[in-house]
């Protein structure tokens, strides 16, 4: 009788746990599969977008805590920039020779270690007794930033077609924004409930997690996008089965597009040096242009990620959870946008607009830029919230986009220098952001940004602190919308070289080689 009451007992446990299982796989987990074509598919793609998620989440986190730590700390909107500024410019420093390592190793092993070491300094960073200590423990969290965007370039490059790839970025890239929703929501209601140091703590165990997680889950394809994950749902429908898998080269063939001839490589780029690659991806006009919109765009989101949630309170006087929660009903547009912009922009290339995700890019640059005037103008809660809904797609969209389009005029050997110079640039400009952001509006709020006066709760309660600022700021995103459009003349032969290239520069034997003791084959 006893053993049958026990094993009753055990039924009552564990049946709700079998609910939620079956719920999760019937209700999240197969519409995912058939959104991103297959389980192997949806495991890289998640993979990929944790470790975003996880950067973006710190970053957001601060902003998030931002009153906490002015109280605690002693500090005003310059120093909180700066917390954010140092670990930027740390990934700013070490980002190029970073790439060069993703080029030439496991890409998965490289990933792992970056988000341990990053964990440790989080958890090092939730134990500071001052600000210098904080600032300090800052410099060590550039590294999984600096490793992981060329790493995931070079990863995504590989595991998906070119013809797919705005919208496979626009899965990728929706983690990141996911991260900022986790750091203005989970983060700020935990430092609410107990302190901002729990909230660096927790991002460390998860990073913890996702370290093991990645080093037992995320497999290495082979260099060159030559095996890429196959779309499970295209070859189960036959109505997409006939859907080419490299529209874009299939475009430049039918116009017959003439590549740069001084600029297709005849040898294997990865036995250029450093700078040999550095020079030779400057050298590519349509890579100048994206990489001064990334960084012109990246430069407004990381100042206004970073102040949110003190402006929001401030301007509609809100309470800490209600802002946090408002910031990330305001961020599901982000998400929105680069779902739709990603997918947008393959489509007009499966029409043969082969300039498709140029033009979303700069499309959405402008649309972001347009939607945040009146937003910024108005008081009312209600009246802005449409304004930064169509502000947030538009800062998200033009991600996705202009992310596969840099894939789409590089050799692919040379994927993970070439995101390392741009994020070199790209970090240099999210570095500067946050302490500018910071200065200028403590001078708008009535101070001088260094001191306590300068909060940016005081600032937005006199009207006239980062309302100006992010106004003033906003130039930064119309330039990135109008120099996107340079690349229209640029970009077709530019992609027409790199698939030149690709077919001019035969993998050296001692290099491949090399690569394929790295290399596990995809199923």
């Amino acid at each position: 009788m006893e053993a049958r009451e026990n094993e009753s007992v055990v039924e009552q446990v564990i049946a709700p746990a079998i609910k939620l299982r079956d719920w999760f796989r019937h209700d999240i987990q197969r519409p995912l599969e058939n959104l991103v074509g297959g389980r192997k598919r949806l495991r890289v793609v998640a993979l990929l977008a944790c470790v975003l998620a996880l950067d973006a989440a710190d970053k957001a986190t601060i902003g998030a805590v931002a009153a906490q730590l002015e109280h605690d700390l002693h500090i005003g909107n310059l120093q909180l920039g700066l917390l954010v500024a140092v670990s930027t410019g740390i990934s700013a420093i070490t980002t190029l020779p970073f790439g060069t390592l993703v080029d030439r190793v496991h890409r998965g092993k490289l990933l792992t270690i970056a988000i341990a070491l990053w964990s440790l300094a989080m958890i090092a960073a939730g134990a500071s007794v001052s600000y210098s200590m904080l600032l300090i423990t800052r410099l060590g969290l550039g590294a999984v930033v600096a490793i992981a965007s060329p790493a995931i370039a070079s990863l995504t490059g590989d595991f998906f077609h070119p013809a797919e790839r705005g919208r496979i970025y626009g899965y990728i890239l929706a983690g990141e924004l996911v991260g900022v929703a986790f750091g203005f929501l989970i983060s700020g209601n935990v430092a609410a409930i107990m302190s901002w140091r729990a909230s660096f703590w927790i991002l460390a165990f998860l990073g913890f997690v996702l370290a093991v997680v990645i080093a037992r889950m995320l497999p290495e394809p082979k260099r060159g996008g030559q095996n890429p994950i196959p779309d499970k749902t295209r070859q189960q429908d036959p109505k997409r089965s006939d859907v080419p898998d490299n529209e874009v080269e299939e475009i430049v063939e039918e116009r017959d597009i003439e590549p740069h001839e001084e600029l297709i490589l005849h040898s294997d780029p990865l036995g250029m040096s450093v700078w040999g690659a550095v020079r030779y991806v400057l050298s590519i006009p349509t890579y100048r242009t994206l990489i001064t919109a990334s960084a012109l765009g990246y430069f407004y989101f990381t100042g206004l990620r970073t102040f949110a949630i003190v402006f929001v309170r401030g301007r509609f006087d809100l309470a800490q959870a209600t802002a946090s929660t408002f910031s990330v009903g305001v961020g599901l547009g982000a998400i929105v946008g680069v779902l739709v912009a990603g997918t947008l922009a393959d489509k007009m290339i499966d029409r043969g607009k082969l300039t498709g995700r140029i033009l979303v890019g700069a499309g959405a640059y402008l649309l972001a830029a347009g939607a945040l005037v009146p937003g910024l103008f108005t008081t009312s809660l209600w009246v802005a919230s449409p304004f930064f809904f169509l502000a947030a797609a538009g800062l998200g969209g033009a991600n996705p986009a202009v992310d596969a389009a840099r894939l789409d005029i590089m050799h692919s050997r040379l994927w993970g220098r070439a995101e390392g110079v741009r994020s070199t640039l790209l970090y240099v400009f999210q570095a500067i952001a946050p302490p500018l952001f910071g200065w200028v509006s403590g001078r708008f709020g009535g101070s001088d940004g260094f001191g306590s006066s300068g909060s940016a709760a005081q600032s937005h309660a006199s009207g006239s602190g980062l309302d100006i600022t992010f106004l003033i700021m906003l130039v930064t995103l119309f330039l990135a919308g109008l120099v996107m459009f340079r690349a229209l003349k640029t970009y077709p032969r530019d992609v027409a070289t790199a698939i030149a290239s690709e077919q001019a520069a035969p993998q050296d034997e001692k290099s491949k080689n090399r690569r394929d003791q790295h290399a596990s084959h995809i199923a």
